[in-house]
């Protein structure tokens, strides 16, 4: 491996704020695991903006290499289960949190935190899905697991221009539901449309103060705000149906009542793709890789240069990106 190489670092400022900056860093700054990886692509999260950024305490120490998606193919590895040259890709696992992340030319880790990219993909398109995407799919297995049915209704998706909203959204339809996308941009109806969106909410028809129970309209929901759009959603949630719960871009409170599952059965899903374990990993981008086809994903991306990092963290943070960006590593 060069002796140098580019990667984001997080550190504390003399005023105590988070900064991010580019560091040239060697092997010996990495830490210790059996597998190490040149990585080629990581992606941009909503999760990564906030950490750029400052405008949110993602780091759990410092320093720390910032991004909590990478792919490439091993380097070196000491691993039975890997060796050089295997395309590998590793999100969650506490990547660019307790661990270093993906933003860094090079990255050491236990084995065990890798999973393979689904063969005829490249890393480019395993990052174009991410963390966003791999949590879509695990939001839809939990209301298939919930026994949803396309026959039981329509489906609605809260944020549905961004990351994780955009693969839902293309997931379900692709599996037959109809769905109703929830956006603050009615400029993306046309984009939305094209993943398989049936009709449309404005972000305010849910952002609103909900009533305990109101007329049942979906049968299932995978909502990625939170707050009080998951308050109105719950209120709104068939008999015996359910939302996958995925993100609290919105508000981490929620401001509700036991009604809609006590009285409907509705279910609260939780969906935990930051420690997911690894073989519903692997399921998940197994059945990513059957229902979304490489061209397909490629529609919702958009590529950005390694050294743009700190102006995409910006517009993700300010609800500018639609779809995905993938992050070219230099």
């Amino acid at each position: 491996m060069t002796a140098t190489f580019p990667a984001l670092v997080l550190r504390k400022d003399e005023s105590g704020s988070i900064r991010a900056g580019f560091e040239d860093l060697t092997s010996n700054d990495l830490p210790e695991g059996d597998v190490l990886v040149r990585v080629t692509h990581s992606s941009v999260n909503y999760k990564d903006g906030l950490a750029i950024t400052g405008k949110g305490k993602i780091a759990r120490s410092l320093p720390m290499i910032a991004g909590i998606d990478l792919a490439g193919v091993v380097e070196e590895s000491t691993s039975d289960a890997w060796k050089a040259g295997d395309p590998v890709l590793a999100t969650g696992w506490g990547l660019g949190e307790e661990r270093f992340g993906g933003y860094s030319r090079f990255a050491r880790l236990d084995g065990s935190l890798l999973t393979a990219i689904p063969r005829g993909w490249s890393a480019a398109t395993a990052m174009a899905l991410g963390t966003a995407g791999f949590t879509a799919m695990l939001a839809v297995f939990a209301l298939e697991e919930r026994g949803i049915r396309p026959d039981d209704g329509p489906v609605v998706v809260t944020g549905a221009s961004g990351g994780v909203g955009s693969v839902a959204v293309a997931l379900l339809a692709h599996a037959g539901y109809t769905v109703a996308a929830s956006t603050g941009r009615p400029e993306n109806h046309d984009y939305l449309r094209s993943l398989g969106a049936n009709s449309f909410l404005a972000r305010e028809d849910l952002d609103r103060d909900a009533k305990p129970l109101e007329s049942d309209k979906w049968a299932g929901a995978v909502d990625t705000v939170g707050g009080r759009t998951l308050a109105t959603l719950a209120a709104q949630i068939k008999r015996g149906g359910a939302v996958s719960v995925c993100g609290n871009a919105g508000g981490f409170q929620l401001p509700t009542t036991v009604f809609p599952l006590i009285l409907r059965g509705v279910a609260l899903l939780g969906i935990d793709s930051n420690y997911c374990p690894p073989l519903r990993r692997r399921a998940a981008w197994n059945r990513l890789a059957l229902d979304l086809p490489a061209d397909r994903i490629a529609s919702w991306t958009e590529t950005v240069p390694f050294r743009n990092l700190p102006q995409v963290a910006e517009r993700i943070t300010n609800g500018q990106v639609r779809g995905r960006i993938v992050v070219e590593v230099e």
